[in-house]
């Protein structure tokens, strides 16, 4: 039986068939993954024109385990393309 173990957040990036082999080998850094949808949210928060503290309170409701100043740190410590 083939089931998958999380949902596909990197749709827009690779398939779900490439995601779901990737995360069977165990090639998929989980913390990175909620990192990218953590900063994902932010964007689509601040363009519906909430201000930055309001969008990281809304993304901490999310993620209650993150303190304010993790999610702050997570979201404008953005990897270096």
């Amino acid at each position: 039986m083939n089931t998958k173990s999380i949902e596909n957040p990197l749709s827009e990036l690779i398939s779900d068939e490439i995601f779901d082999i990737l995360d069977s080998r165990g090639l998929i850094n989980k913390k990175s993954v909620r990192d990218y949808m953590i900063r994902k949210r932010f964007d689509s928060l601040r363009n519906n024109e909430l201000s930055a503290g309001e969008a990281i309170e809304k993304i901490q409701k999310d993620y209650p385990y993150l303190q304010f100043d993790s999610i702050r740190k997570i979201i404008y410590n953005r990897p270096q393309a």
